[in-house]
Parts: C-alpha cells; sequence; structure tokens
C-alpha cells in the first residue's frame, strides 16, 4: 500500500509518501512562504527525487482540519484535485489526531495545541495501548484554561504537542497541577509523515471517500462568517 499525505493545516507545509512499512519520502517546511507557493512544487521535488509514478498511490491523504483556514482550503483543494486527476479515493485525517500520532508509543496522555486565536485551541486527548491508537477526547475548540482544567481533573501525565505551545506556555506553567512536557523540536509540528501512516490505518478500516465527497472540517465559523453574522443580529 502507497498513500500520498498532504498537510497544510498550520503554518507547516509538509508532503509524505508513505508505505505499510516505511516512509518512501517527507518534506516539511516551516518558514514564512505561503502553502499555495509550496505545496505543489514540494510535491514535485518529491517525484522528482524519489521517481515515483503518482499512478501508483492507492490514496491521498489530507490533514482535512481543524486549522488555519486558508491552508485548509489550499490543502483540500490540492488533495481533491490531484484525487480526480489520478482517480484515486481521499482519506480525510484529522489534524489533531495527526499531531497525537507524531508520539506513537508514547505513555502519556497526549495533548495537541494549535492555536486557534481568540484565547482558544483546537485540542483533543490520546494515547497509546501499545500499538493501538485512542481517542480521549476528539477534536473540539475551547479554551486553553478549560483544557487545563480537564487535564488536571484526569490526573494523569501529560505531553503537549503543537504551534499552541508558544502563546500558551506560561499559562499551562502556571495552571498544570499534573506533571507534563512539551514535546521536542522534531514532533512538535505537523508532519505528512504522521498523517499517511494514520491514514494506512483508516485505508484498512475502509475510511475512504472521493474527491467528490471530501471538505474540510473547520470546526468553527471564520471571522468573515463570524462577522456576518454579528451583522445580521444587529439588523
Amino acid at each position: 500500500m502507497r498513500i500520498l499525505a498532504l498537510d497544510s493545516s498550520g503554518l507547516v507545509a509538509s508532503v509524505a509518501i508513505v508505505e505499510e512499512q516505511q516512509m518512501i519520502a517527507e518534506y516539511t517546511i516551516n518558514h514564512k512562504k505561503t502553502h499555495s507557493q509550496t505545496l505543489l512544487p514540494m510535491l514535485d521535488e518529491i517525484v522528482k527525487m524519489t521517481q515515483i509514478d503518482l499512478n501508483s498511490i492507492d490514496a491521498i491523504a489530507v490533514a482535512g482540519g481543524p486549522g488555519s483556514f486558508t491552508g485548509l482550503r489550499i490543502g483540500s483543494a490540492t488533495a481533491k484535485g490531484l484525487g480526480f486527476a489520478l482517480n484515486k479515493p481521499l482519506i480525510h485525517i484529522p489534524t489533531v489526531e495527526a499531531l497525537a500520532y507524531n508520539l506513537y508509543g508514547n505513555a502519556q496522555v497526549i495533548c495537541p495545541i494549535m492555536d486557534a486565536r481568540r484565547n482558544q485551541v483546537y485540542t483533543g486527548l490520546y494515547e497509546f495501548h501499545g500499538t493501538e491508537f485512542r481517542v480521549m477526547k476528539d477534536q473540539v475548540a475551547i479554551s486553553i484554561e478549560d483544557m487545563i482544567k480537564e487535564l488536571n481533573l484526569l490526573g494523569r501525565e501529560v505531553i503537549f504537542i503543537g504551534d499552541g505551545i508558544p502563546p500558551y506556555e506560561e499559562i499551562i506553567k502556571e495552571q498544570i497541577k499534573v506533571p507534563y512536557s512539551f514535546a521536542p523540536a522534531h514532533l512538535c509540528r505537523q508532519r505528512a509523515g504522521a498523517v499517511g501512516t494514520l491514514a494506512v490505518q483508516y485505508y484498512k478500516e475502509g475510511k475512504i471517500e472521493s474527491a467528490e465527497e471530501h471538505e474540510p472540517n473547520y470546526l468553527r465559523l471564520s471571522q468573515a462568517e463570524r462577522e456576518l453574522q454579528e451583522k445580521l443580529k444587529g439588523q
């Protein structure tokens, strides 16, 4: 089985080709340029370096949200376009799940936090029982304070991962009451390799969709949509 994986849900742009027993290639960049400038050139570079025929892939996995609205649209549009062109199914991988999957085999509770602005984070809770990946709390948009309260009540050691760490690190240190740590730099952001590896399991479970069916999961309204709602309420 061979999966092409894409992740442009956050500041990071990442592309990978993953098989069941190995990752063939991964190209990840976290530096300024917009995903519309980077994603397809990164894919093109991987194809050139590996000389893999994209017709040989079985499916296209994409981090489907939550995350940056613009980033998700770019990633989904790219995945859909490739799905139509190659006549391949898509695999929608929840962004927060893929982040947690970076820490495969970890004994602690895994708490990904993505900065959702407005004092909120996109988060969830995950754990591994041996090789089994378990969702303890599905991805959601909540305040960082509410997330910390849940972790304190859970009473277990936790490891944080994601771009929400820098803006909320001080709040975490002040309010957390259980043992905690932060994921190291090489594992602390989105990686298409994790998206693709998790997608292998999704594929085996039949969790696939057509390019036509795929839609990103934003979890909440965009700023423009919120402003429109407020405007309509005031009329």
